[in-house]
């Protein structure tokens, strides 16, 4: 009897994709609303050119130091990146100009800080202000409660675009469990939307990862971060 073949990258990224487009329409969305971000921390540069070519067009680093060598690798690849790691107010000078978005703005001090930085830089950062959805006091994040009454300040900030939020649940045994937290993320996002404020969009959910992004597509997300289920365990 023949081995079976082995899985490769193109393969799980085909895998993936399916999926999303299973979840989507099993709720009546168009799966070309959901986009996938692939998770690449410590991921090689040739393994990424592989999932580029088996079709991602969006890659998520995790850590400055990390990111910047591949991006130079990969300047000529088809693909947009985003940054979805915590980000210390320290390094933001260094993500200035490589990311389309920013996933993971933590506080309102971060948020100035990249203000000041793109205003230096003459440029305008799009980003998303992660949520603690869970409210877990070992997490960083915007408590749902508060992040309100914070996104009237921040939409002052006239070099920084709110294109939405992100969050991660606490860890579940199941992804059905994911759910309320997937849940709740929208209805926040719907409540910032419904004060019409300048620079402030609500149009991106980031939400979902290997373990639950199926159960996320339902609930509205319109970015998943998948990094196991397209590469494997990671090994540091």
């Amino acid at each position: 009897m023949e081995p079976p073949a082995r899985e490769t990258i193109a393969t799980r990224v085909q895998v993936v994709l399916s999926k999303i487009r299973r979840a989507a329409e099993k709720v009546g969305r168009p799966h070309g609303s959901i986009r996938l971000v692939a998770a690449t921390k410590t991921v090689g540069v040739d393994r990424i050119l592989e999932g580029i070519e088996a079709g991602l067009s969006i890659v998520g680093e995790n850590r400055v130091q990390e990111a910047v060598p591949k991006i130079a690798a990969l300047k000529q690849a088809p693909v947009r990146w985003h940054f979805i790691g915590q980000l210390q107010r320290r390094k933001v000078r260094s993500v200035m100009g490589l990311f389309d978005l920013i996933h993971s703005v933590d506080s309102l001090e971060l948020a100035q800080e990249i203000d000041r930085r793109a205003g230096d830089a003459g440029s305008c950062q799009d980003i998303l202000l992660e949520v603690n959805i869970g409210s877990e006091p070992t997490k960083t994040g915007f408590h749902p409660d508060n992040i309100v009454q914070l996104v009237l300040t921040m939409a002052a900030l006239s070099h920084i675009q709110i294109k939405g939020l992100m969050a991660i649940p606490p860890p579940t045994a199941d992804a059905e469990m994911a759910r309320p937290y997937f849940r709740k993320l929208r209805d926040v996002a719907t409540r910032i939307a419904e004060m019409s404020l300048p620079s402030v969009m609500m149009d991106e959910l980031s939400m979902g990862m290997s373990s639950d992004y199926e159960v996320a597509v339902e609930e509205g997300a319109t970015l998943v971060r998948v990094g196991t289920a397209i590469f494997g365990a990671r090994h540091a």
